[in-house]
């Protein structure tokens, strides 16, 4: 999916902006957009240029609503996971979000974005993967945290759960495993292994009234699914 518009007009977001700005802004998303993809030609399945166009779409609703800036949400949502590769090619010892963020340290200064906005990108992009290190702090950082959340959870995180575990030769389920004592990378990182460990514990982390209202029904679908997956898998439906 190729957006032929970045963003909504800024008039959205109560901004009276001239077309020539709207213009350059247009051109200054596009040419991210285009740098951004680059980075995902042997991507991974779960986390591939697909990946980041469902993020951008959640981002750009939660920040409507919450009031961002739609500038800083689309240009950190393009670049968020330009690191994944790293960390995929590491077996997880390289944390793709802080790789990310000193990748794209250098083309944002050639982009000639304001340091303000460049400061908040970068921290946006540190911040969406957040489990022990830095929290998002700014709006922004927590409307792109949601979005990228929300896409590893519902029908859509079931998916990528089941693609990631394929990706790295995980059986389709371990039931003589306790999965909370199993490995990441592993023939025992199932799609099961990353509910219980990750994923239902995602809706109480997020940080947006609007976030927060998407979860609750992803939520719920996915823990019907493994619920079924789990009675099935034993032969008991």
């Amino acid at each position: 999916m190729v957006l032929k518009n970045s963003y909504p007009r800024m008039e959205s977001s109560g901004l009276n902006m001239t077309d020539e700005t709207e213009c350059e802004l247009d051109r200054l998303i596009n040419h991210v957009q285009e740098i951004a993809r680059a980075f995902f030609t042997q991507a991974r399945t779960s986390h591939d240029w697909d990946h980041t166009q469902r993020v951008l779409a959640l981002a750009r609703h939660i920040a409507l609503a919450e009031g961002a800036d739609m500038e800083v949400v689309t240009v950190a949502a393009y670049l968020h996971d330009i690191g994944r590769a790293r960390q995929d090619s590491s077996n997880g010892s390289v944390c793709h979000a802080q790789k990310g963020a000193e990748m794209a340290t250098p083309l944002l200064q050639k982009l000639g974005i304001p340091e303000g906005k460049r400061e908040n990108i970068l921290h946006c992009i540190r911040s969406h993967r957040f489990r022990k290190g830095e929290a998002p702090q700014t709006l922004e950082a927590r409307v792109l945290f949601d979005a990228d959340k929300l896409d590893s959870i519902g029908a859509i995180g079931v998916a990528r759960a089941f693609a990631f575990a394929g990706e790295v030769g995980a059986r389709l389920h371990s039931p003589d495993k306790d999965p909370l004592q199993t490995q990441a990378y592993s023939e025992d990182d199932t799609g099961f292994r990353e509910f219980e460990v990750k994923l239902k514990k995602v809706k109480d982390r997020m940080q947006t009234g609007e976030g927060k209202r998407f979860a609750k029904k992803r939520h719920a679908f996915m823990k019907a699914f493994f619920t079924r997956f789990l009675a099935e898998y034993d032969g008991h439906k």
